[in-house]
């Protein structure tokens, strides 16, 4: 899996690529956790969603946010973390230009940030959020929500409690009558699914190829 660096725009960002066989592959660009919490693109969360993309055809991107590891910058609140994706999403698409469906994945801070991606960029089709941190951060801007995806929580999750990503889930299926909202629990999941990394990559890989089946069917 090859290291990269491409540029942000407060510097130069870490990444690591995995290309596609097929030209016309989907893409997913994968987010770490919090920078400041250790998160980095090294997590073995995050390493595990990447190899559930990897083994269902996708063209994979997961970098380091700026000030971790080989990116230069230091931490932004977020809002420079959101334009570090941004600039994620553009090199792959300078990479795949006749891509398939775009992707984006988070684990923890780095589900908060991909699904800010989203809002604000309309091509892309589909995400994955594990642990998204709705007792920390305002889920609010997905209103509404533009597509369907897959969210995974432990029920054993001390810093992210289950019940608030319950309620997360709710209100993103009341949006638009019928939201497509894949919620998925992990029983006796942590927040870092420790010991329960198998039954993590079972969860995305059983979506991920029911999701992938059902775009080629509708194509």
């Amino acid at each position: 899996m090859p290291e990269i660096l491409f540029n942000g725009n407060a510097g130069r960002l870490e990444g690591r690529y995995s290309p596609a066989q097929s030209p016309n592959a989907p893409i997913a660009v994968l987010m770490h956790p919090h920078p400041l919490q250790g998160g980095t693109m090294s997590n073995k969360v995050l390493y595990t969603m990447n190899q559930a993309f990897i083994a269902n055809g996708f063209a994979t991107m997961r970098f380091n946010f700026r000030g971790v590891g080989k990116s230069q910058g230091k931490y932004d609140d977020g809002a420079g973390e959101l334009s570090d994706a941004a600039a994620a999403l553009d090199w792959m698409q300078s990479m795949h230009k006749n891509h398939g469906p775009i992707w984006v994945a988070g684990f923890s801070f780095g589900a908060w940030i991909s699904m800010q991606l989203l809002m604000r960029r309309p091509e892309i089709a589909g995400f994955v959020s594990v642990a998204p941190p709705s007792n920390m951060y305002d889920f609010s801007f997905l209103a509404p929500c533009p597509c369907g995806g897959l969210i995974i929580q432990g029920d054993k999750d001390g810093i992210v409690p289950e019940k608030s990503v319950a309620d997360l889930v709710g209100k993103l299926r009341q949006q638009r009558g019928k939201l497509a909202i894949d919620y998925r629990i992990v029983p006796e999941g942590n927040h870092f699914f420790k010991d329960r990394e198998d039954q993590l990559m079972a969860e995305l890989m059983d979506y991920l190829d029911v999701s992938q089946n059902y775009r080629v069917a509708a194509e």
